[in-house]
């Protein structure tokens, strides 16, 4: 379900917080559009970290250590790598309004990125916001085999290790479920996030 528009100037970081309080977040049409709506699915998807399922193939792959996996050095890099267009994405939703709103959360240290590098390359990653113990994830990208994917599992085991209750991922798809993704009525959603955002914010980095 979309909510209203706005503009840049109406949107502060910390309304960006209270909405993902309750449960809102922004999209743009397209990332020439300078305004952003809020959407609050009726089912969220979510992926529990208790039932967390990496593939044999992908765990083999993962012993290689194909990538040098950082945590919050390129934060700006990651979000723009995320709105570039790509061959099997040829728009985003990434607009220049939400780019300003995401790096103010990330200096505010509730926006994070997980990132793999190829020697001095990023060649995937993904970002998110932290709020209490809840993590958002927005967006991710690659640019090598599985670069993404291998990001995915060292976000779920940072935050298992520190004590995250949540990872929200706005909505599911087929990639996403065979992680474990499912999807979760909105109220139900709400219930957890409620939980989740009561207490402090836990440390991501």
């Amino acid at each position: 379900m979309a909510g209203p528009r706005s503009r840049d100037h109406s949107i502060t970081p910390e309304i960006l917080l209270r909405a993902y309080s309750i449960g809102l977040f922004p999209m743009a049409e397209s990332a020439d559009d300078p305004e952003i709506f809020w959407v609050e699915p009726e089912l969220r998807g979510i992926i529990p970290l208790d039932q967390f399922h990496v593939s044999k193939s992908l765990a083999k792959a993962i012993r290689h250590r194909p990538f040098d996996i950082r945590y919050d050095t390129a934060f700006d890099l990651v979000l723009d790598k995320c709105a570039e267009a790509a061959e099997d994405r040829p728009s985003t939703w990434i607009n220049q309004t939400i780019k300003d709103l995401y790096r103010a959360l990330h200096r505010m240290g509730h926006a994070h990125s997980v990132e793999a590098w190829e020697g001095d390359e990023l060649v995937g990653g993904l970002y998110g916001v932290s709020l209490g113990s809840a993590f958002f994830g927005e967006s991710m990208f690659a640019r090598r085999t599985n670069a993404s994917k291998i990001c995915l599992v060292h976000l779920v085991e940072r935050l298992k290790e520190r004590g995250f209750t949540l990872l929200d991922t706005q909505f599911t798809t087929e990639h996403l479920k065979t992680f474990g993704a499912i999807d979760v009525p909105k109220d139900q959603y709400g219930q957890l996030l409620e939980k989740a955002v009561a207490g402090p914010d836990v440390a991501f980095v």
